[in-house]
């Protein structure tokens, strides 16, 4: 196993501390913390996008009947990951988890977990390799019935737009009509301090992630039939009864492939 630096911040780590996760080390804390100094609403973005994961999973299962899910980018296990919120309704749900970070690797085994009806399985692949993906996605699911994509926060580490774009598509070429796509990503256009927060963190020198327009982010459902209410900022997606969202600089939805 690739041993694990701690004495250098690292985004899955963070991005844990931001949820109120507890796989992190005082080097994340410190770095997360200066981080919300300058833009303490990122633990605001963090969570709404955790938040949206797990309604549009729920609309998924629940409306659209999907039992597959294939989770690239997975990111390090925290509160209701993909697994747990779909076989929280549908127990015989079959997920497969897709990272190839160390860190995310050595937590694999908080993945591995399921219900007996159901199955999990986490696959070491790249988002560059689709087709390994594919290929083995297809060792847990059925990929001739329907399956639900979730990219969660992960192409804004893609450096170019139609770079990610195209990987988008590769993912979704090889499963058949009546899958879906869930997808969310840091957007442009809502919110200038998150913009302005972003934009310092990635001349750091760390990995960076790159901040899109939403007609980009809406650009990666070409071809699908988007889910009412569409491309949206994250919070106002299909809102519990009762809340009263506010936007945040996160943007996304799902689609349907016809």
């Amino acid at each position: 196993m690739t041993e694990i630096d701690t004495t250098v911040p690292h985004s899955a780590r963070i991005w844990n501390h931001w949820l109120g996760g507890k796989d992190n080390y005082p080097v994340d804390e410190a770095a997360g913390d200066a981080y919300t100094a300058v833009f303490p609403g990122i633990v605001t973005i963090a969570r709404s996008s955790r938040a949206f994961l797990g309604r549009s999973i729920r609309y998924l299962v629940q409306e659209a009947g999907v039992r597959q899910f294939l989770d690239v980018g997975t990111g390090l296990p925290t509160v209701d990951n993909t697994h747990e919120v779909a076989q929280r309704h549908a127990p015989e749900s079959r997920v497969v988890y897709v990272d190839n970070d160390p860190l995310v690797l050595a937590h694999a085994r908080a993945l591995l977990t399921s219900t007996p009806e159901g199955a999990t399985a986490y696959e070491d692949l790249s988002l560059y390799e689709p087709d390994r993906i594919l290929e083995a996605a297809a060792r847990t699911l059925d990929l001739t019935r329907p399956t639900a994509l979730i990219l969660s926060g992960i192409l804004g580490h893609v450096d170019g737009y139609e770079r990610a774009r195209g990987l988008v598509r590769a993912l979704l070429a090889g499963l058949p009509s009546g899958s879906h796509l869930s997808l969310n990503e840091g957007s442009r256009g809502t919110d200038p301090a998150y913009e302005e927060a972003q934009d310092a963190y990635n001349e750091t020198g760390a990995v960076p992630y790159f901040l899109r327009p939403v007609d980009e982010i809406e650009g990666y459902f070409e071809g699908l039939e988007l889910v009412e209410p569409g491309v949206v900022s994250v919070p106002l997606w299909r809102p519990e009864p009762g809340t009263r969202p506010t936007p945040v600089g996160q943007h996304g939805g799902v689609g349907r492939k016809p």
